[in-house]
């Protein structure tokens, strides 16, 4: 579990071809790994990736080709800066808001625009996923927990302020940059349970009754 609170960025140092899949190493540059170790969780670009090796500059990990398929790692190449994020703990502050590490989707930067000392991006996303992002609600591009301004059936934008531009890889994206999108974990929950299960019988729609029958009391 992540909270979308970008620690430090790093540098691809080498892309290898296992068998039919990749191993990917990365410089991670000012994060430390004094208290990682071999199977941890570490996000890359917002993608939970498991730390099979560790070495003084940073660590590598395995890439299936279903992640290659539903992310950006696959167009990775040496010198890619991403963003980083370790596993949270129990006590950490929860600076951003829920982040799995499970991307759901990639979407492209349609437009950049400065805003006072912030700059204003909008991203077009696939109607699957525009539907699970509210205006105000949270988002996680390419790792980072940003606030929605404005949602339409295809794109959202986000303001993004000079601190994330320069701590993050946002501050270097341009026109056309694609990039991982993590929906707000609570949207999908939500609709699943306002569907209707047809295999149970149960009826779309919320009510006292399904919120019982799932836990809420």
């Amino acid at each position: 579990m992540f909270t979308g609170i970008i620690e430090a960025t790093g540098t691809v140092t080498r892309l290898t071809q296992i068998a039919s899949e990749w191993r990917l190493s990365l410089d991670s540059g000012k994060l430390v790994l004094d208290d990682v170790r071999l199977g941890d969780s570490i996000a890359v670009n917002g993608c939970c990736l498991t730390v099979v090796e560790l070495s003084a500059k940073g660590f590598s990990a395995d890439v299936s080709n279903a992640t290659l398929e539903c992310t950006t790692l696959g167009n990775f190449s040496r010198g890619t800066r991403v963003n980083l994020e370790k596993a949270m703990l129990a006590s950490d502050r929860f600076g951003g808001h829920i982040v799995s590490g499970h991307v759901d989707g990639v979407g492209s930067l349609l437009e950049s625009t400065a805003d006072a000392q912030s700059v204003r991006l909008r991203f077009g996303v696939p109607a699957t996923l525009s539907r699970y992002i509210a205006a105000k609600g949270s988002i996680c591009v390419d790792g980072t927990s940003l606030t929605v301004n404005e949602i339409d059936s295809n794109s959202f934008t986000v303001n993004v302020i000079p601190h994330t531009q320069q701590e993050t890889v946002i501050g270097g994206y341009v026109v056309g940059q694609r990039v991982n999108i993590e929906v707000d974990l609570i949207a999908r929950y939500l609709e699943r349970m306002m569907r209707a299960d047809k295999n149970s019988g149960e009826q779309g729609g919320i009510s006292n009754e399904l919120l019982a029958r799932h836990g809420f009391k």
